[in-house]
């Protein structure tokens, strides 16, 4: 029976020569040979007419595997020829078709010895291994191969096919075709065998690799262009491949200690160029500290230490952290274990993760014996990361971080633009008192008297207190029940005096007088609990819920009670009161004009009282730490109680800069304030 020319058989269906050698689903389980379909036409082949089957003559092994395999069809009529052996086809020349299809087949299907065994190779298990070494050389997940025709002249023969390789990296399909000669040995044919049956372009001597390289990660940029990583150390682990004893068994160490797969490290250690060093991971400083003392366990591991823009930047609260290959990010994302690849964990890094990264090139080349490369067999080129342009202003972030850095304990500042929102600075230090979780845009803080801000706006707009309203400070006052207590003496003393000093029983005596409606517009009007989804990282507007009764709204008014703000919260109180209007925070650069220029518009009259009060305080208030010279400084302060010792807040603004700092310790004995006016100080100059 005559074979259907231009599909090999294999365990993923059927793959006609027509469509390159790609897999077409068939529906039958894996493992399955696939049936040709009924009706397909013959691809065009040159192939002299077979002899007809003589009685008592065996076929070829080759013949008979090939057969195996084939459902024959014939488009006018179908021919079976029953007996011992079976025709190989028609008229007086035996056909070199088999022995080529039968080739192809057990090449695609992993049968080395048996593809071997059907060459001219004196040793076959040599051709064996070159074929598989092939196969391990590409890291090839898939090997389909698709005959297309076989050019038949008397006692030789010429076969092309078309091959598609699947490369386990990135995703890549290499599809080429190629070509071999076959040769009459008896009663058989067999495949002359050379390094380029595997590919056309392949000498003796020479072999396949793969080389993927990544574009270094692109970076976070302030809002001039400049990037906001800072060259830092990292830690390179690589190798020399043809170093190897055992290239296996380093790719088991290697993984065991990374929790990678083995089989996808060592597919990469067989398919590099092996004199070529091998990046196999880059380490930030604390998780090479982490593996240090078990890295000699891998054979033939090398570390090289490295100054790169990855691992440490400015503005860690916006720009987020950026992990490495072997990030439990990208195992749990499922991403494929490829070197060079970087994850972002957090803050931009993560969510412009993409963009930042950029694609690998790919290229399948040719290595001689020497290690050289003599030929690019095909390329598929990557494209470089697209930095991402932030707000951040290098000037407003190097003095929030040498305000931070003058004092041993640890603490916070945000640093906006008050006329558009956007975020100038983002700085934390880490010292002897405990960090909030959540980071400087997106805690969830008891902001105390910074707090009243906004109650003296809610007093002021409804026509309770004015700036010079008299007001005593007690030392206690109840309110529903409830005690609020103080340093005053119940001294009868101007609105704007009690506000100055942090007087809690002089807002919660008059909060009696607010109603929660008016309350609940006070806070609705500073943008406190707005929708800030649309930022690219995680932000949090405020809470203030609904005050329970007359002891709740109370403690709301001086920032206790269920009330929490973030520092990036805060910062946009100051700064609605600087500019009169009230923004949506900006963290990345507008393609055109300043972000968030368009604000709500907030009183006048109420932001001008709010003004005086702010400026009190830091004149003469407990908010003096911040004074300056020159231009004025507004604001207010507050200091909390907290489950690990204390935390002070300063929260105003200076010309157009509009900040909100915190400085946590285990004793009250902190000012914000003072931190607020060495950044003032610096920013200006």
């Amino acid at each position: 029976m005559p074979v259907q020319t231009g599909e090999i058989p294999h365990p993923f269906g059927r793959i006609p020569a027509q469509n390159g050698g790609r897999p077409e689903p068939n529906g039958g389980a894996p493992g399955q040979a696939a049936r040709p379909a009924r009706g397909r036409g013959r691809p065009a082949r040159h192939v002299a007419p077979r002899p007809a089957a003589r009685p008592g003559r065996k076929s070829s092994p080759a013949v008979r595997r090939a057969r195996r395999f084939r459902i024959t069809m014939l488009a006018a009529a179908t021919v079976c020829v029953l007996g011992a052996g079976l025709a190989t086809g028609f008229g007086s020349e035996l056909s070199a078709e088999p022995t080529a299809e039968a080739f192809l087949f057990d090449w695609q299907q992993q049968q080395y010895a048996a593809a071997g065994a059907l060459t001219t190779s004196a040793a076959p298990d040599t051709v064996a291994a070159d074929l598989r070494g092939a196969i391990a050389q590409l890291d090839a997940g898939q090997l389909f191969l698709s005959m297309k025709s076989v050019h038949q002249h008397g006692a030789t023969a010429d076969a092309t096919f078309t091959a598609t390789v699947d490369l386990a990296q990135q995703g890549r399909v290499w599809t080429y075709d190629g070509h071999f000669g076959l040769r009459r040995a008896g009663d058989d044919w067999k495949v002359e065998w050379a390094p380029s049956v595997v590919n056309p372009s392949l000498r003796p001597g020479e072999r396949l690799a793969v080389m993927t390289r990544f574009p270094a990660r692109a970076s976070v940029l302030d809002a001039k262009g400049h990037p906001l990583q800072l060259p830092a150390p990292a830690y390179v682990l690589g190798l020399w491949p043809e170093r190897l004893s055992d290239p296996a068994a380093t790719a088991r160490a290697f993984a065991a200690l990374t929790q990678l797969q083995a089989g996808q490290v060592l597919g990469l250690i067989t398919a590099a160029p092996p004199y070529q060093f091998l990046r196999l991971a880059t380490l930030d400083p604390a998780t090479y500290a982490s593996l240090r003392g078990s890295l000699h366990t891998v054979p033939g591991l090398v570390v090289r230490p490295e100054s790169q823009r990855l691992f440490q930047a400015e503005a860690t609260g916006v720009v987020g952290e950026v992990g490495s290959e072997i990030s439990e990010r990208l195992r749990a994302d499922g991403t494929l274990y490829a070197p060079g690849t970087t994850v972002g964990l957090s803050g931009l890094e993560q969510k412009y993760q993409r963009q930042l990264l950029g694609t690998p090139t790919t290229e399948v080349v040719v290595i001689n014996s020497a290690g050289q490369q003599t030929g690019v067999l095909a390329q598929w080129p990557g494209t470089a990361g697209t930095p991402v342009r932030t707000t951040i202003n290098s000037t407003a972030q190097n003095a929030a971080l040498d305000a931070l850095n003058s004092v041993s304990s640890s603490g916070e500042i945000v640093a906006v633009q008050a006329s558009t929102g956007a975020v100038l600075a983002v700085a934390q230090h880490q010292g002897s008192g405990a960090l909030p979780p959540g980071g400087a845009l997106n805690a969830k803080l008891v902001p105390g008297n910074a707090f009243t801000i906004v109650s003296a706006g809610a007093l002021v707009s409804n026509g309770i207190a004015s700036v010079s309203t008299p007001i005593s400070c007690a030392n206690s006052f109840t309110v529903g029940g409830q005690t609020f207590t103080s340093y005053g003496t119940g001294a009868q003393k101007p609105f704007s005096t009690a506000f100055a000093e942090g007087c809690s029983t002089a807002l919660a005596q008059l909060s009696e007088r607010l109603t929660a409606g008016q309350w609940a517009q006070m806070i609705k009007e500073f943008g406190i609990g707005s929708d800030w989804s649309q930022l690219p990282v995680p932000a949090f507007s405020g809470s203030v819920p609904s005050a329970a009764g007359d002891a709740d709204l109370a403690a709301q008014t001086i920032g206790r009670g269920n009330v929490r703000m973030s520092l990036l919260s805060m910062a946009m109180v100051a700064a609605a009161v600087d500019a009169g209007s009230w923004h949506v925070p900006q963290v990345i650069q507008a393609s055109s004009g300043p972000a968030g220029s368009q604000g709500t518009a907030l009183d006048p009259d109420m932001m001008s009282a709010l003004r005086k009060l702010m400026r009190v305080a830091v004149r003469s208030g407990a908010a003096h730490p911040a004074s300056l010279p020159g231009a004025p400084v507004y604001g207010q302060v507050g200091l909390v109680h907290t489950a690990s010792g204390w935390m002070s807040w300063f929260v105003g603004y200076r010309d157009d800069v509009a900040i909100a700092v915190i400085e946590s310790g285990k004793t009250p004995q902190l000012s914000a304030a003072a931190l607020a006016g060495v950044f003032f100080a610096d920013a200006a100059r």
